[in-house]
């Protein structure tokens, strides 16, 4: 198609185009120039704060550099003056700060006027372009930083900077450092945050010398497994594993490291508490010095309780648990009569006794003389009576009762129910427990340790002795031993074993913790006073008195008597006692033809025993024989088996004991051929139950416990073997542990009434029974246990 417009015309169409395209190239040349500006702004803007982050490292090097330079030229900031030299800190510092704060002006910079238009050093080819409020904020950090910069120059001057950091709280703290390191040359010269120690420790003035002045060295592998051995011990001892077996492999794996402390931490001339023969202490020790430089703060475990009793009002509560009550003449009833009686003398405690009630079917069974009560407050009160007709003073002390039954199997009385909840939660502090295993055996309720803050027991008999002598005694008394290592771990904090005869049972000590009725010490004495006065006191020769059963000597003496009839042609014994094995033990005397008089169970303090000289003891099933003190008490001679049941006794000079069937022969001759000696004032005291007290309350930790004669104590504590040092309340402890599993899985053992049933306990005796309920004032079980559901 041919185009027949002139060409004037066609130049006229096409200038619109190109001065559209022009105009939208300016525009896009703009926008360009526009987007490159502000980059252009935001790389300046990036390099100004980094600049300033680098003003800002380099001012906190030389603030660094100036307390440094003062602290090696004094040891205290100094006071600031009236007219104070400007330091060549400042004067370094004062044309940097010049220099960026004319470079933030000058090139161009980022300004506002006050309309606020931006203003800037650099044009971007129109100058009316308006920044909207939201790029406003974006420079706000730029503009607040500049105006710091300039409030900064205002105070370069080193009087305005002196006093700037005069006020600071950091100055505060560098001159506190400063003022430390200046002590005097005598003082430590490094501050070390004195640990958080248990009382005994922060009393020990010697192991605060080894916290504060040196650091703790950390732990290494030996030790750590050393700590996994001797924490393991009940374990290792459930698996035959012997105690002497584990503590020999602890000191070998500590032996190295304790030598190397003992050069680290023992100042010349003085001498540590890691020099201690105890090597399970020393490593305690060390576990909780090194937890405690850390900060570290042990809270309690899976099984930790944390209600127990409140001991913030000064007063204490002791509450002591047995397994036998009057009228019963048995040592579980009589040896805590006296303890709680002698404990209540003080004002310190409160003291209740807890003894268990029996129904009137086995009182009959059990109490002798068909002696019978019908209530609770009856037999009250003739115990009341009885002890304190031979004490000699009023008791104060408060005697409950928890439901028990009668075994005829085992010739003992067993607990019914849960018998910690015959003390209330406030009372239970302090808890006592007189042949601890017996009670715990079938023992299905609150766990002991839980409920009260310290518990001790007392182990009273030595069962293992009796069981061996029944049919299958190996095997039953391998399981029992077991069993008690059990309950002793779960149930206990302190066990005090009357004489080394019982079973090694795990946090126990060897003490005899029992005295004698005052009565006999009055017998000895009037003794001695008819002998002082050339009257004869002993008019006749030797007896034995116990009750009748074979485990209680009387297997011994038949046959010490029928081995040796005619060494001992002559020799006459009578014996005294009342038993189930009455008829077979006379029988078998006199088929052997022995001279031995029977006789009827009687009182040891009776008249008709008085004129006795000797007191032939054959036993050596007995843990710590009551007659036996009871008869040095009074100032006759003993002749007892060489047995650690006896050992007690051997520093009394009329105590006479035998090794051998021979030496039994000489022993009763000797006594029978001469007088006793009078006993002397400290020989009566240490039989007496005051001396026997004091004994409990040290051995037991009671005294410091209860916080008696603090200095007296801290000062014998430090100096006694059988003090075991309490470790830190920061330390984890895996024993605990170890007792809370094996306290849960005993409770879940005693709660099958199957398991209880195939190990021998009593049937009805997880829960007390109605005849119970109504004689205690008790809810019915039903109510007090309900059973919910099928």
């Amino acid at each position: 198609m041919i185009n027949l417009k002139p060409p004037e015309a066609r130049a006229s169409t096409s200038a619109p185009v190109t001065a559209d395209k022009a105009l939208s190239s300016i525009i896009s040349r703009g926008w360009k120039e526009v987007r490159d500006s502000a980059d252009a702004d935001l790389r300046l803007m990036k390099n100004r704060a980094n600049s300033f982050k680098d003003l800002a490292s380099s001012f906190d090097r030389e603030l660094e550099n100036f307390l440094n330079s003062a602290s090696k030229s004094t040891f205290a900031v100094p006071a600031i003056g009236s007219s104070p030299s400007e330091s060549d800190f400042v004067k370094r510092l004062r044309p940097k700060l010049n220099a960026i704060v004319s470079e933030v002006d000058s090139e161009g910079a980022v300004d506002f006027d006050e309309k606020g238009r931006l203003r800037r050093g650099r044009r971007v080819g129109f100058t009316d372009f308006r920044w909207e409020e939201s790029h406003l904020k974006d420079w706000e950090p730029v503009r607040a930083l500049k105006t710091r910069l300039r409030e900064l120059e205002r105070k370069s001057s080193s009087s305005e900077i002196l006093e700037s950091l005069k006020n600071s709280e950091f100055v505060e703290k560098v001159k506190s450092s400063l003022k430390a390191i200046c002590k005097e040359p005598t003082e430590s010269k490094v501050c070390v945050e004195p640990y958080k120690l248990c009382s005994r420790y922060q009393e020990n003035e010697r192991w605060n010398l080894i916290c504060e002045g040196v650091g703790v060295p950390p732990l290494d592998v030996p030790e750590l497994f050393a700590y996994l051995v001797r924490q393991s011990g009940p374990f290792l001892d459930q698996l035959g594993i012997r105690r002497d077996i584990s503590d020999k492999i602890v000191e070998s794996l500590c032996s190295k490291r304790k030598n190397q402390l003992l050069l680290r931490s023992t100042p010349a001339g003085e001498s540590s508490i890691l020099e201690s023969d105890n090597v399970g202490d020393e490593l305690d020790v060390r576990i909780a010095s090194v937890l405690q430089s850390t900060g570290h703060c042990y809270e309690g475990g899976f099984w930790t309780d944390s209600s127990k009793h409140d001991t913030t009002n000064g007063k204490r509560h002791v509450a002591i648990v047995t397994t036998a009550s009057l009228p019963w003449m048995t040592g579980t009833a009589v040896n805590p009569l006296f303890r709680a009686a002698y404990l209540s003398e003080s004002a310190k405690q409160d003291v209740t006794l807890l003894v268990p009630w029996l129904c009137r079917s086995d009182q009959e069974l059990v109490y002798p003389n068909n002696l019978t009560f019908s209530s609770p407050e009856e037999q009250e009160a003739y115990i009341r009576n009885w002890v304190e007709e031979r004490v000699g003073f009023k008791t104060d002390f408060k005697i409950s009762f928890y439901p028990g039954k009668f075994q005829k199997e085992r010739r003992s009385i067993m607990p019914a129910g849960d018998t910690s909840q015959f003390i209330p939660s406030k009372d239970a502090d302090i808890a006592i427990l007189e042949e601890p295993e017996h009670l715990n055996w079938y023992h299905h309720g609150k766990r002991w340790t839980d409920k009260f803050n310290h518990v001790v027991g007392i182990v009273h008999t030595n069962y293992l002795e009796y069981i061996k002598r029944e049919k299958n005694g190996a095997i039953q008394a391998f399981f029992v031993k077991h069993i008690n290592n059990w309950v002793m771990r779960a149930y206990c904090h302190k066990v005090l074993r009357l004489s080394a005869a019982t079973q090694d049972l795990p946090k126990s000590v060897v003490c005899n913790v029992h005295g004698v009725n005052p009565k006999f010490l009055k017998i000895g004495e009037k003794v001695d006073a008819e002998r002082e006065r050339g009257e004869q006191a002993f008019t006749k020769g030797a007896y034995f008195l116990g009750k009748m059963v074979w485990a209680k000597g009387y297997r011994e003496l038949i046959d010490l008597l029928a081995k040796h009839k005619k060494d001992l042609d002559g020799f006459d014994l009578d014996v005294f006692g009342n038993g189930e094995d009455a008829h077979e033990v006379q029988s078998t005397a006199r088929k052997l033809d022995l001279n031995l008089n029977f006789m009827k169970g009687r009182d040891h303090a009776d008249d008709s025993l008085h004129g006795y000289k000797v007191f032939i003891n054959p036993s050596v099933s007995d843990v710590l024989c009551t007659a036996t003190a009871e008869a040095l008490a009074m100032g006759k001679f003993v002749v007892c088996a060489d047995h650690p049941s006896n050992e007690f006794f051997r520093s009394f000079p009329n105590c006479m004991t035998y090794s051998t069937p021979e030496d039994f022969v000489a022993k009763v001759r000797e006594a029978m051929a001469n007088e006793p000696q009078p006993l002397t004032s400290e020989q009566r005291y240490n039989l007496s139950w005051e001396a026997a007290t004091q004994r409990f309350m040290q051995y037991s930790e009671l005294d410091r416990v209860l916080n008696i004669n603090d200095k007296e104590v801290d000062s014998q504590s430090s100096q006694n073997n059988h003090q075991i040092m309490k470790k830190s309340v920061s330390m984890p402890n895996l024993m605990g542990v170890v007792d809370g599993g094996l306290a849960f899985a005993h409770y879940c053992f005693t709660g099958n009434e199957f398991l209880r049933r195939c190990t021998g306990a009593m049937p009805g005796t997880r829960e007390y029974d109605m005849k119970h309920s109504e004689d205690l004032h008790l809810l019915p079980p039903q109510v007090e246990n309900p059973i919910y559901g099928w």
